[in-house]
């Protein structure tokens, strides 16, 4: 994950609607199912799902009230905590 992507995504769904990353990660998900993807594009686009998840999860602390940059933060120590274990 790349927090410079989430932060643009999570601005990205300020100014729109997370219905659009939602139905991305829809597609991109669907995409995954093709047989003859080779590994390097699969782990592109599982890249990018990821990305677009983390901005769903810091949008909605932002909307719980958190400040995008402490919820952005709070974000990846989760992330690394979780890589950690």
């Amino acid at each position: 994950m790349k927090l410079p992507v989430i932060k643009h995504l999570t601005n990205f769904i300020e100014e729109n609607d997370q219905d659009y990353l939602i139905e991305t990660i829809e597609t991109l998900e669907a995409l995954t199912e093709v047989s003859s993807l080779k590994d390097e594009e699969l782990d592109v686009i599982g890249e990018l799902i990821s990305n677009m998840y983390g901005a769903l999860e810091v949008d909605k602390m932002i909307k719980e009230g958190t400040p995008q940059k402490e919820a952005l933060n709070v974000f990846m120590k989760r992330v690394l905590g979780s890589i950690d274990k």
